[in-house]
């Protein structure tokens, strides 16, 4: 059943990014095969038909092992996740404490905590998924989350080195082109923005993908490392299908005191301002540790050719 998905043909491309962050470096050549990918990301309907045929509970709905934190209040050990949370004006936007609040009970169910629910947003990405979380998702449908390679490849749809999923202009006032933070960050968005929105809001790339850029962050299935591989432009050897680092490579050596691997994200969230983050591109790319789901992270999957 394809009806969901959409075909990327096989290509090589450039992938990667020499101007903009240091971690999207060196521009290199690599080859995929074709594969179809889910048109949008995994919605809370979506999501809710899989919990509902499997009992699945996330990683954010299970109550934190005191174990695994010593000396932890019992208050920090309940259930719940990181949620998004507007500061009451401008902040030093170094310090991402400021905005982000582990809030017990928040889940997918109850993306703010406690109180809220998804009644209404039955077309908006599922967010405060783990990593363990989406690969539950994706064994359960007979798919897989992609690697990096295929989901840049994807996002680019066919435009080559493009900034954007949509070429190389930045979006116009008065354009929506996509679900980034529009305003003052992290404090006052624009009318519309500064949270999910439905899938299928915004124009899609040229595959008819949607949301490759903003909304939520998506999983990918490869371990992160600072930089991509040093070895480049090399004809006779262009990496085909690429996996990216080892898990040993993906741990932060700045926080040695947190010792959980990092897969790659992509594409950008509704948190990625022009003035703070601007990763709501093809190239862009960010490390999120397995076991952590956040209110601007979620997933879609793909499916290979046999």
């Amino acid at each position: 059943m394809t009806d969901d998905l959409r075909w990327i043909p096989a290509q090589t491309y450039a992938m990667g990014s020499d101007r903009h962050y240091r971690e999207e470096g060196p521009v290199h050549q690599v080859a995929v095969d074709g594969f179809w990918i889910e048109a949008h990301q995994m919605t809370n309907a979506q999501f809710e038909a899989f919990i509902d045929a499997t009992s699945y509970v996330t990683v954010a709905e299970r109550p934190l092992n005191p174990a695994d934190f010593p000396g932890a209040p019992a208050e920090n050990l309940q259930a719940g996740s990181m949620v998004f949370t507007r500061t009451a004006g401008p902040v030093d936007v170094r310090h991402i404490n400021l905005w982000w609040t582990w809030t017990p009970g928040a889940s997918w169910r109850h993306p703010e905590g406690r109180g809220s629910s998804i009644n209404g947003r039955e077309d908006h990405p599922v967010v405060h998924i783990a990593y363990e979380d989406a690969e539950a998702y994706a064994n359960w449908a007979g798919r897989s989350l992609p690697t990096e390679a295929e989901w840049e490849a994807a996002a680019r749809g066919g435009l080559e080195q493009t900034i954007f999923t949509w070429g190389d202009e930045p979006e116009l006032r008065g354009d929506r082109l996509a679900n980034f933070w529009h305003g003052d960050f992290p404090w006052r968005p624009d009318l519309g923005y500064g949270k999910t929105t439905p899938v299928r809001s915004f124009p899609p790339n040229g595959y008819g993908l949607y949301d490759m850029a903003g909304n939520v962050w998506d999983w990918t299935i490869d371990w992160y490392s600072n930089h991509h591989p040093a070895e480049v432009d090399k004809p006779c050897c262009v990496p085909r299908n690429p996996r990216g680092a080892t898990m040993d490579d993906s741990y932060d050596r700045r926080q040695p005191q947190f010792r959980v691997p990092r897969k790659v994200i992509k594409g950008g969230s509704y948190l990625c301002a022009d003035s703070y983050c601007m990763r709501y591109r093809p190239a862009a790319r960010r490390p999120q540790m397995i076991d952590t789901g956040m209110s601007h992270i979620g997933f879609r999957c793909v499916l290979h050719a046999p």
